[in-house]
């Protein structure tokens, strides 16, 4: 485990695969905590986030998490008790979270994900039990979790679970899921797969279930500079230009007629609309006409124009020097 690095977490989630990604210093916590608290640090941390106070004690077959409010009352959080589950530490097939104060006889049950109870489709899910948990925290006032800082390694992170075919998820947590659609075990471990090496490859820390990957795939081939990332260097060489000129070379590549860039992405989404609306469902053309409506706002009639117009009348200077650039140099 590298704690420099961000870590993802690709993990099963009912019937649905989530990718999680923490940055380097929650990583730290969470394996700081994970070693005092037996495998539970992936969500005392985000409970300490919130000004609880968490202790990890040995109920009756597992351990468990009690939660101090401030207002007095706790949160109980365990695993299955009777009977008895085996399990990695941390890692139960279900979770049981009980609200209430100590002195009182009686706790409400406020997520169960055991067998036959009502969140049961989330079995293991801590995403799913923390957004649960959170939503009572802030029913009973308590402050938010900081905003945690996104670091460039995190972005790197999405952009390559982006390219391996997950898109992103909006429950605390998850980044990144596979599509609600890619339910066949088959096609999840192919893009699981995909994604777990291609992670490796550029390095980061990977946390996955051995049962997710497709040992029989052929291995990521080594890293190949996206086509974003070549559009990168356009930009580098506009902030490195020492004259008009040279600026202009690089905006030529978005403008140019024919094979432009701005150009080819007109072509790229007007023939994805016309795929699409080949596939023959009955939302299958709306689809492809609102992405058509998209495509004709970016067409060379609109901003190609006008920047090739920027483009011209800065060829149209006296070729000088930035002072820009100067000031940088």
């Amino acid at each position: 485990m590298r704690l420099d690095q961000p870590l993802v977490i690709l993990r099963q989630e009912g019937t649905h695969v989530t990718a999680r990604t923490i940055d380097p210093l929650t990583h730290q916590a969470i394996a700081d905590a994970s070693r005092r608290e037996h495998g539970y640090g992936l969500f005392t941390v985000p409970l300490r986030q919130r000004g609880l106070e968490c202790t990890v004690e040995y109920g009756l077959s597992d351990y468990i998490v009690h939660a101090a409010l401030r207002d007095g009352s706790s949160l109980i959080i365990s695993p299955p008790q009777e009977p008895a589950t085996d399990h990695p530490p941390g890692y139960p097939e279900s979770w049981l979270v009980l609200h209430g104060h100590d002195n009182s006889p009686t706790h409400e049950v406020i997520y169960d994900s055991e067998p036959g109870g009502p969140d049961a489709v989330w079995g293991e899910s801590i995403p799913s039990l923390l957004s649960v948990i959170d939503a009572r925290l802030d029913r009973l006032g308590m402050p938010p979790r900081p905003e945690p800082k996104r670091f460039a390694r995190e972005s790197a992170a999405d952009a390559v679970l982006h390219r391996a075919g997950l898109v992103p998820a909006y429950v605390f947590g998850e980044h990144h899921r596979l599509p609600r659609a890619t339910t066949d075990p088959a096609e999840q471990r192919l893009v699981v797969t995909r994604a777990f090496d291609m992670l490796q490859a550029e390095g980061f820390d990977v946390s996955c279930d051995p049962a997710l990957l497709d040992s029989g795939l052929p291995p990521a081939r080594a890293h190949e500079m996206g086509l974003g990332d070549r559009l990168g260097h356009l930009d580098q060489s506009i902030q490195a230009s020492a004259h008009t000129s040279e600026a202009v070379a690089s905006l030529s590549e978005l403008t140019a007629p024919g094979d432009g860039v701005l150009q080819r992405v007109v072509e790229i989404l007007g023939t994805t609309a016309d795929w699409w609306e080949g596939l023959g469902d009955a939302t299958d053309a709306h689809y492809a006409n609102r992405l058509r409506s998209i495509t004709e706002k970016l067409a060379v009639t609109t901003a190609s124009r006008r920047i090739s117009a920027f483009r011209r009348w800065l060829r149209g200077r006296r070729s000088v020097a930035s002072r820009w650039c100067r000031c940088r140099r």
